[in-house]
């Protein structure tokens, strides 16, 4: 019965979240509704898929809180995190598929390897340096972007104002030591379902 009680708190936790949090944009806290190209509708329509997913894996186990995360642009779910194997994956896969207005899923979920504390360093290190690297490009709008890394390989998503500035940020991530592969989910503005006008 502690256990149920416990569920539903979270569950009342993120239905309570949805309002209010559009200002906050996708890329987290402080990112205005003004900078990030989505009309509010389909901000707020993303934020809602997110958060009806969010709420299904918490009740499917309780762990894919802290071990998954989901993005979702203009109706497309990204999904990245680390799995025990590779069952896990689909299941959650299923999910995010049956989240009512989805467009697609892009599902980089990983099935977890032993704890290796240097290659996460490594992989910390590596988002840092795009981070920067995206803050200083006077051609990226850097707050439009998310970044996950794991062995070596850069996740990188985002909206970009232009063909340009999606190369950019890839050329950027290809530049930086010890990097294998940047794999990209990179939408550009005018491929969204709605614009701002």
């Amino acid at each position: 019965m502690k256990n149920k009680s416990l569920v539903f708190v979270f569950l009342i936790f993120f239905v309570n979240g949805c309002v209010g949090t559009s200002s906050q944009g996708i890329f987290g806290t402080g990112v205005s509704i003004a900078i990030d190209p989505r009309s509010l509708g389909t901000q707020i329509d993303d934020n809602i898929m997110q958060k009806n997913l969010a709420a299904r894996l918490l009740l499917e186990d309780k762990k894919y809180v802290i071990s998954i995360t989901t993005k979702v642009l203009d109706g497309r779910i990204f999904i990245t995190g680390k799995v025990d194997d590779p069952e896990e994956k689909l299941k959650i896969t299923k999910m995010a598929w049956e989240t009512r207005g989805v467009r697609s899923v892009r599902n980089n979920i990983i099935i977890k390897d032993e704890f290796n504390f240097k290659q996460s360093a490594i992989d910390l290190l590596i988002t840092s340096q795009l981070r920067t690297a995206l803050i200083l490009n006077k051609k990226i709008k850097s707050t439009n972007y998310n970044i996950d890394t794991y062995k070596k390989k850069i996740y990188v998503y985002g909206i970009a104002q232009s063909k340009d500035e999606q190369k950019e940020v890839i050329k950027e991530g290809k530049e930086i030591p010890d990097v294998e592969r940047v794999i990209a989910s990179i939408l550009l503005v005018e491929d969204l379902r709605i614009q701002k006008d």
